[in-house]
């Protein structure tokens, strides 16, 4: 038997936000939370708690209600967004903080207007910022799809050694083509 384990990690109470006309309120997205919960959906990214006040509150409704599946927010790899989604998820039963930087040349130049080093720099200090107050830590790499391999490779070896226990490797803007990561 293969020790190989898909492991679901469901954005519907954040991503599914960003389509036009799906907003949801606190009580619907405790309502969804649960109804992904009974299906045993592992990991549940319930909002981005620095967002807004409303996002901080429904984040923190459904990490205070939800016990069988790990309640994960979103923050961008700043300290104010991490200590508000570390808040958010306090009194959750399996907590984890996402964070993320953009490292796409282009988003590096013109988006952080950071040189490759520093925006190492600044994932490394979100990761171990986070893991002050979370054990599980998830780190992503915005805009994966047009970033240069070798940096993507420096910057989750470094974040990884930092205490990152996921890395996801997003394709941010749809560019990448299937082969381009798994060849």
């Amino acid at each position: 038997m293969s020790k190989d384990r898909l492991i679901i990690f469901d954005t519907t109470l954040r991503d599914g936000e960003q389509s036009p006309g799906a907003t949801m309120d606190r009580d619907e997205k405790l309502r969804i939370a649960r109804a992904l919960e009974r299906m045993r959906v592992d990991v549940i990214e319930a909002g981005f708690a620095i967002a807004s006040q409303g996002d901080f509150e429904a984040v923190k409704l459904v990490a205070d209600n939800i016990r069988e599946s790990t309640i994960c927010s979103l923050a961008r790899a700043k300290e104010a967004d991490i200590d508000r989604a570390g808040e958010a998820l306090k009194n959750a039963n399996s907590g984890r903080i996402h964070t993320f930087i953009a490292t796409s040349p282009i988003h590096m130049q013109h988006k952080l207007r950071l040189p490759p080093d520093e925006v190492i720099e600044h994932a490394v200090k979100a990761v171990k910022h986070a893991r002050n107050l979370i054990d599980d830590v998830e780190f992503s790499c915005e805009d994966a799809g047009r970033s240069e391999i070798d940096f993507l490779c420096r910057i989750i070896e470094q974040v990884i050694d930092a205490g990152a226990r996921t890395i996801n490797i997003p394709d941010t803007v749809g560019y990448a083509i299937p082969g381009q990561f798994g060849d």
